[in-house]
């Protein structure tokens, strides 16, 4: 009997300790909190967008060039001889007037030659009166003895037409023996700047051989080539035959000097006669007056031969057009278009003009419509996205 009471509690007692810790657990889940299921969040891409405001805006196109004097002359002796004395402004860099002489070369060969000839001019003179005196003696004697028609010999005209041209040559002689003796005085023909200077007192110069280089400080120019694809937002004066050369665009050149940026203002005047057969850019030339003017700025230097600038050339006016970042551009012609609801719409658009920064559109997009300008990877039409604001946050 006591065996089978040890045996019964065998099998009861885990039982009944399964029953309680069952009771347990379940009045423990029906007296707990309530456990909320949270749903995952879906984050939507963060962009950035850029409104559309339609304008006109007036393009220019940039160039670069080197500053080159309009007028230069290498200045050349007519007459030789040894270089007795030199101007002060006879050196390189320096300035002179129009005039001016720069040097001078000795006179005494040329001086004595025009005394030679006014000694000869003044012989064949000499010469033709008594041509003409005899020429009326014998015209008298053969009126008075001879019979019939004279001859021109017996009248004396083929010597007079002798005597007549001596004096014309011996005149001529003089001419060039007074031209001689002031080409002795090397004179400026124009006001400039001495560019290289090749003799000083003392070389003996020859006719024909440089003595300087030298340039007009009236104006300066500098070439700038242009693209073909620039040249559509330009009014450049172009030449044709028969017509006069009308005014072109205004171009404001900028150089760096001494860690400052300095502006001149000029005009393009011309394009050159032929396109550039390797670059295939067409270049058009630049005109400033007065370059070595000081102007309103003191600190600003001249815009000297040499200078290397940069050259902004006023273009025309594009009407109605956006202007957004260089960013907003996927592809050739297309743009992505954040509705009002903030989802993707794929915009095929006109492109006017683009450039490293911007983008210039002329059809496909209407005022105040938001461009997406930052990156997104695998954008699809429809697809929702948050705008950012423009301190980053949604």
């Amino acid at each position: 009997m006591k065996d089978i009471s040890i045996a019964s509690l065998r099998v009861v007692l885990p039982l009944a300790v399964l029953v309680g810790a069952g009771l347990g657990g379940y009045a423990i889940f029906q007296t707990g909190p309530e456990v909320a299921i949270a749903s995952r969040a879906v984050e939507l891409p963060g962009v950035r967008v850029h409104e559309v405001v339609l304008s006109d805006l007036a393009l220019s196109v940039t160039s670069h060039g080197t500053i080159a004097p309009r007028t230069e002359s290498q200045l050349v002796p007519e007459i030789a001889g040894q270089v007795l004395w030199v101007s002060p402004s006879f050196a390189s860099g320096g300035f002179f007037e129009e005039g001016e002489t720069l040097l001078r070369i000795d006179q005494y060969d040329y001086a004595q030659t025009l005394i030679t000839a006014q000694s000869q001019l003044t012989q064949a003179r000499l010469r033709l009166t008594q041509e003409e005196a005899e020429a009326v003696v014998a015209r008298r004697e053969w009126q008075e003895l001879g019979r019939g028609a004279a001859t021109p010999l017996t009248l004396r005209e083929p010597q007079m037409a002798d005597a007549r041209a001596a004096v014309a040559a011996a005149d001529a002689n003089l001419d060039r023996a007074r031209r001689d003796l002031e080409r002795a005085d090397i004179k400026a023909p124009y006001a400039g700047r001495v560019r290289e200077k090749n003799v000083d007192i003392g070389q003996f110069v020859t006719v024909g051989a440089p003595v300087a280089r030298i340039y007009a400080v009236d104006r300066a120019e500098v070439r700038l080539p242009l693209p073909d694809s620039e040249l559509a937002f330009l009014d450049l004066p172009l030449a044709y035959r028969g017509q006069g050369a009308r005014p072109g665009p205004n171009v404001i050149l900028r150089s760096e000097f001494a860690g400052k940026t300095h502006e001149w203002r000029g005009r393009i005047v011309r394009t050159e006669a032929e396109i550039d057969p390797v670059s295939r850019m067409v270049h058009a030339v630049a005109e400033v007056a007065n370059p070595y003017a000081q102007g309103l700025d003191p600190s600003r230097p001249p815009l000297a031969v040499g200078m290397f600038v940069e050259a902004e050339i006023e273009g025309r006016t594009a009407s109605q057009v956006a202007v957004l970042p260089r960013a907003a551009l996927r592809g050739r012609n297309q743009m992505l278009v954040v509705d009002a609801t903030n989802r993707i719409q794929f915009r095929r658009v006109e492109v006017f003009r683009a450039t490293n920064q911007i983008v210039v559109v002329s059809g496909g997009l209407e005022a105040g419509e938001r461009v997406l300008v930052s990156a997104l990877e695998a954008a699809t039409e429809g697809m929702q996205v948050q705008v950012l604001t423009s301190d980053g946050s949604a």
